[in-house]
């Protein structure tokens, strides 16, 4: 079996929490005061220690890491995720869920090394967003999909076509398997970075990134993005609200709404009609 790590962090901040998902660990034990990352021995590469220790010294946080015997993960993965439900809009589940009925969508999402179960709240916020948005017959991008949960998301809720595109391979592998699960077809997935997708309009801009990639590539954002479309981005926290209405509004794009949640930003941005 493949050795772990237990990473022990001397913190509960829910900000740290949301930087560290960006790091390839495959799950999160919350405690009354501690977070214990488990990460596989073989992915904990220098780079990844070394982001780690960016992270951590970002929050003055302490943390320890021990070699964990063999163990059945998968088992115990099994054993302790839960279903997220966003209202009666949507509940996001793992294949060995029962289906619940009172949803408008079900979802069956088997993150595996990717980012998107719903859990953390800058994904919960880009679901609960969307169920206000109409996407029948639209064209839409996910930027940065991670599981692929905003695509399906899109897709199920009547999306003509979706490309989804993100950096990581384990994340675009997973969107490939977790739309074939969701018996979704309209998915055009992508590895790389923004430059990866054929260029075109999209009605529909979805992207639960970082604020440093949106900063990025706003420029090539917003020339993706048709007259009047919509724009629904979050990974933003609270403190970096004035750096990206100040980047995004140089391009003509107007807030609509912005949602908060546990330190974190969602917010909504329609273009310029010209």
């Amino acid at each position: 079996m493949e050795k772990y790590l237990a990473i022990t962090l001397q913190s509960n901040d829910e900000a740290m929490l949301g930087l560290l998902s960006a790091l390839p660990f495959d799950s999160f034990e919350e405690t009354e005061s501690n977070y214990v990352g488990y990460i596989a021995a073989d992915a904990f590469t220098p780079e990844v220690e070394s982001a780690l220790n960016e992270i951590t010294a970002k929050f003055n946080v302490q943390y320890n890491t021990d070699e964990l015997e063999p163990q059945n993960w998968n088992e115990i993965w099994e054993a302790t995720f839960q279903p997220i439900e966003v209202g009666h809009f949507c509940r996001v589940r793992a294949d060995f869920h029962p289906p619940v009925a009172g949803f408008e969508y079900d979802l069956i999402i088997n993150p595996k090394m990717a980012f998107g179960t719903g859990h953390h709240a800058t994904t919960y916020m880009m679901i609960e967003n969307m169920a206000s948005i109409n996407f029948k017959n639209k064209y839409v991008l996910d930027y940065g999909c991670g599981t692929g949960i905003l695509a399906i998301l899109a897709s199920k809720s009547g999306a003509d076509t979706v490309d989804a595109v993100d950096i990581e391979p384990e994340s675009y592998n997973n969107t490939i398997e977790n739309a074939s699960i969701n018996q979704v077809t309209n998915i055009h997935a992508f590895c790389g970075t923004l430059d990866a997708v054929p260029l075109g309009l999209y009605d529909i801009v979805l992207a639960n990134i970082n604020r440093n990639v949106l900063i990025d590539t706003i420029a090539s954002l917003h020339e993706r993005i048709k007259p009047q479309g919509i724009l629904l981005i979050s990974g933003i926290l609270l403190s970096d609200k004035d750096a990206i209405l100040h980047s995004f509004g140089q391009y003509n794009l107007q807030e609509y709404k912005i949602t908060e949640s546990d330190g974190w930003l969602a917010i909504a941005f329609q273009a310029s009609s010209n």
